[in-house]
């Protein structure tokens, strides 16, 4: 399984290949997000196309410089029509959680692979969520529990632990919700020939 190369530096991503027993280096774009998702919304692109893009930025330009197929992804969260980053600080994450406090909201979770700097494959994931009705007193325990931990992530919540109480309802593929549309990613690293059938 040598030649896969994650093209990025999310721990949550690559523990999810390593648990499937996928091998992939790691090797950080050292894309400019935040300009590119300036460009993007200043364009009005929508939503899940900025993830798809940034997914597609992310994969093409390690590709460009390394052998094999190179995994890009990206993941935004779309609250009717606009986009939320990741938060800056603990005041930015508590304003996340009271914009989202009783809504559905969409995860547009990218993935695409490239290889020799071309894209061969993209998959794009859309797992909804609502967050139940939520009081200060919750968020302000849940922002002093959970930390800085929180910072990396879009919404500021970690379902595979403590932000599992943020929600009433989850729709959509667990996988995609941590970062990686695994099942999908698996299935074409099958026909490849890279995993067994």
């Amino acid at each position: 399984m040598s030649g896969i190369v994650l093209a990025s530096g999310s721990a949550s991503r690559r523990a999810l290949l390593s648990g499937a027993g996928v091998e992939a280096r790691s090797i950080k774009p050292n894309v400019d997000e935040d300009t590119a998702k300036q460009a993007m919304r200043a364009q009005g692109v929508s939503v899940r196309d900025q993830a798809m893009q940034l997914a597609e930025l992310k994969a093409i330009k390690v590709s460009r410089a390394e052998p094999g197929l190179v995994i890009g992804g990206d993941q935004m969260l779309n609250l009717d029509g606009a986009a939320f980053d990741k938060p800056a600080n603990l005041d930015d994450a508590a304003n996340h959680l009271r914009r989202l406090s009783g809504k559905s909201h969409t995860l547009e979770t990218a993935i695409l692979i490239a290889e020799n700097g071309e894209p061969v494959w993209r998959y794009l994931a859309r797992p909804k969520l609502t967050v139940r009705p939520l009081s200060e007193a919750f968020i302000g325990r849940y922002i002093e529990t959970c930390g800085e931990a929180l910072l990396s992530t879009v919404g500021a919540y970690q379902l595979e632990k403590l932000g599992a109480q943020l929600f009433s309802r989850i729709e959509g593929d667990y996988f995609s919700i941590l970062g990686l549309p695994l099942l999908p990613l698996l299935d074409y690293l099958r026909t490849r020939g890279i995993l067994e059938q």
